[in-house]
């Protein structure tokens, strides 16, 4: 997902994406929230390529990712002799080296109470103190801050300051998890299909079957399971076009339709819209299993196939099937063609 641009055919994302880019130009401190994979960090590079800091530093930290007993130091940097194993000059620390520009603080969430008071104040009096040091230092850097957990849960847990809260969320953006943005699927699905092709020098393209079939997924890993679905696809196809037969060999026979849980919500500036879950796309009532949801998306998808075309041999065709496989599948659904409808149930 990093370098490329938000896809927003969804309603959730063109609100989102535009009141991001009204606050793209101003310094202020954003709080990004979203489901893991859902597309925070490309939020974040979308923010910060709209904003008047572009051509300055973008310092990205996983705070997940460093020790807490460094975390101190990697931020704000250190003094010479600071403690043993220091740098003899000395180090900058990430707001250092973001000054002027912009510094994304990803799972910010998971943060010590220590780190968040000393956040606290840097955020409050714009300014950084190395550890061992006995001056303080201003910078000018726009914080960014991502995560996938519930901050304002965190705060009523007392697991997250309150005030380091209030500091972070000066505008919250909440990224909808890509079930709850259905009509954004395909277009992802050709963006990731033209950057692999691109890379790998390969054709493929995706039939409608597939597409469909791909819409009807619930995709609890989010854009970045869709990202890693359409790699898999372009590398291990033999032929340009890849079919609905194909989609559902490499997708997880194992996965349902719930949904993961996450923050409050799912976009700002557009509402909350309800959740749609995959058995709800496809017809279906309540929760079913994922096999349950893939064999009614798949018979939906035959029907429209029959009734579109003046036989069944022209429907095979269409879905990229086999005739003899187009009837398996018919018999197994129950569907034959009528002489009068073209197609009924059984």
């Amino acid at each position: 997902m990093q370098g490329m641009e938000p896809v927003a055919e969804s309603e959730q994302m063109r609100a989102l994406l535009k009141l991001a880019r009204k606050v793209a130009s101003f310094p202020t401190t954003l709080l990004i929230e979203g489901e893991t994979g859902s597309g925070k960090e490309v939020l974040a590079d979308y923010l910060h390529e709209h904003s008047a800091r572009r051509n300055q530093p973008f310092v990205k930290v996983n705070c997940a990712s460093i020790p807490e007993q460094l975390f101190e130091s990697e931020l704000f940097g250190y003094e010479r002799g600071a403690f043993t194993g220091a740098k003899r000059e000395g180090h900058a620390g990430l707001f250092e080296m973001a000054n002027q520009g912009t510094l994304l603080l990803d799972e910010v969430g998971e943060l010590s109470p220590a780190i968040q008071a000393k956040l606290l104040r840097v955020l409050q009096e714009r300014e950084i103190r190395r550890v061992g040091g006995s001056w303080s230092k201003a910078v000018d850097v726009r914080v960014l801050a991502c995560t996938n957990r519930d901050l304002r849960a965190l705060v009523e847990q007392g697991r997250f300051r309150e005030d380091l809260y209030y500091r972070l969320q000066v505008v919250h953006l909440r990224v909808p998890p890509l079930r709850h943005r259905p009509a954004d699927i395909v277009p992802l699905c050709h963006a990731f299909l033209e950057e692999f092709c691109q890379a790998y020098g390969l054709v493929r393209r995706l039939s409608r079957a597939a597409e469909r079939l791909l819409v009807a997924y619930p995709w609890p890993g989010n854009v970045r399971e869709l990202r890693n679905v359409m790699e898999r696809l372009c590398v291990t196809m033999d032929g340009e076009r890849i079919d609905a037969e194909d989609v559902a060999a490499v997708l997880p026979s194992t996965a349902t339709a719930a949904e993961p849980k996450m923050a409050r919500g799912a976009v700002a500036g557009a509402g909350n819209p309800a959740p749609t879950t995959a058995s709800q796309r496809v017809g279906g009532g309540g929760v079913r299993s994922f096999q349950e949801a893939m064999a009614a998306a798949e018979r939906q998808i035959v029907m429209e196939a029959l009734a579109s075309t003046a036989s069944i041999r022209q429907a095979a065709a269409a879905l990229g099937l086999s005739h003899s496989t187009l009837l398996r599948k018919m018999a197994r659904h129950g569907l034959s063609r009528s002489p009068s409808q073209g197609m009924s149930s059984r």
